[in-house]
């Protein structure tokens, strides 16, 4: 047992079994050093959220004019003026490898499918999918242990997880963050009861119980009679066989964790009916999906699609009938970079209502966005133009006290944005060599 007052997490989890699941405990602080010379008591755990965009934005409504802290908020950023001491506004960060490099069109599917792997997505339509792991389920692989879920896939709408979608890419690319390998992405949910559902039941613990028994059962049947399969099928089969079991292990261990670990206190919030008719109301209730798995500690890790890329839906309720992709090919015509305008703005509120949620509620000394980190942003800069350069990025929360928010940063063109998510792995104890196409952590996060 360490010192009262500094109880590691390990300590916990190993010695008392069921800490892990209790909001976090002040006994539980430490000291945590980060690569850019940053140190910081810990009071609470880092979360870190990562929101993306279709379709790239109007640059120039979103670009401040001025470095440092004295920045004026453009048109689109304008709904975050009451947090905007809470963020970063990240300008010059780049993803190569959205861009064809001898594939030719698709840089839709490229764009989503690189923006958290930094890997160049294969091209293909069919079953031989690739991309690379997603900063999100490196954090997972590493801390996920640690929480009821190890992340959270939530989304605006639905997509295939199959066919031609993008000038020859798969349909997952465009529709899927999260790649738990690079051949296994992971789909989202875009259901927000079925998402209340799977983070606090929907017929309290005697039912997840049973639920549990019978996936027991289901899984050592699968087991057993997969197990036979071994060396009778290619090496692709065994390949996608392996991957299989991961999965199933993957449950099983989950399973046995949440044995473990005491109920979890359903939230004073109603549970969602279902996919609202009104797609404001849906990607609200999203929002406040992923703000109650971080307030309850059921992950520490989430990835939020806002619209698939490439998306064309419409937006009448902000005075926009068009599709949103048609008019991102706005061919400098100032009336649809206008309406362009609007649907960003629209997307930047979702964000802001989830940094004031998170800053309302008070954790530790301070409030849960101290101990957040969230990323937004697009694999598309200019829609019109397809290029992965100068990406619309921003970053807020304040990383245990590790980042130093409240600027507008510019970093040399063609910094990889995966070195952005090296850094926020750092901060959530999380240390890998690379990343994608990373060269190192970002400089300037915490000043």
């Amino acid at each position: 047992m360490t010192a009262r007052g500094n109880v590691s997490r390990r300590t916990m989890l190993r010695g008392f079994g069921t800490a892990l699941a209790l909001p976090w405990l002040e006994s539980m602080g430490g000291l945590s050093a980060w690569a850019d010379g940053a140190v910081a008591a810990k009071t609470a755990p880092n979360r870190m959220a990562i929101l993306y965009v279709p379709n790239g934005v109007n640059m120039a409504d979103w670009t401040p004019a001025a470095e440092g802290t004295d920045f004026t908020l453009p048109a689109i950023l304008e709904p975050l003026a009451p947090v905007k001491d809470d963020l970063l506004v990240l300008t010059g960060l780049t993803a190569d490898k959205a861009r064809p490099h001898g594939d030719g069109g698709g840089d839709h599917a490229r764009a989503l499918s690189a923006f958290t792997t930094g890997a160049q997505a294969r091209k293909t339509d069919g079953v031989d999918i690739r991309s690379g792991i997603s900063v999100d389920q490196l954090a997972a692989s590493r801390i996920g242990d640690q929480t009821r879920m190890p992340s959270l896939e939530i989304g605006g709408e639905g997509g295939p997880m199959a066919g031609n979608c993008d000038s020859g890419y798969s349909c997952v690319y465009s529709a899927t963050m999260a790649w738990r390998s690079a051949t296994q992405p992971l789909p989202k949910e875009f259901n927000p009861k079925i998402v209340f559902e799977r983070m606090f039941g929907a017929d309290g613990d005697t039912g997840r119980k049973q639920r549990d028994e019978l996936r027991k059962s289901i899984l050592d049947f699968v087991r057993d009679d997969a197990a036979s399969l071994t060396g009778k099928v290619s090496r692709n089969d065994q390949r996608k066989l392996d991957e299989y079991f991961s999965s199933i292990r993957d449950i099983e261990q989950r399973i046995e964790r949440t044995a473990k670990l005491p109920p979890v206190q359903t939230p004073d919030y109603p549970v969602p009916a279902g996919i609202p008719d009104d797609f404001p109301d849906h990607l609200r209730l999203m929002c406040d999906m992923l703000v109650l798995a971080f307030q309850t500690d059921i992950t520490r890790v989430c990835t939020f699609v806002l619209t698939n890329e490439g998306s064309n839906r419409p937006y009448p309720f902000v005075g926009v009938p068009e599709g949103h992709h048609d008019l991102s090919h706005h061919g400098n015509d100032e009336a649809k970079k206008s309406k362009i305008r609007e649907i960003n703005k629209f997307h930047m509120t979702q964000l802001a209502y989830i940094l004031q949620k998170l800053k309302s509620i008070p954790e530790g000394e301070g409030n849960l966005l101290d101990h957040c980190m969230i990323a937004y942003g697009s694999g598309n800069s200019d829609g019109n133009a397809h290029n992965h350069d100068n990406l619309p990025i921003l970053l807020a929360g304040h990383g245990g006290g590790t980042i130093t928010t409240g600027r507008h940063v510019k970093y040399a063109n063609e910094t990889p944005l995966a070195n952005l998510w090296l850094s926020m792995l750092e901060r959530m104890d999380v240390r890998v060599p690379f990343l994608g196409d990373s060269t190192g952590s970002l400089s300037n996060l915490h000043v």
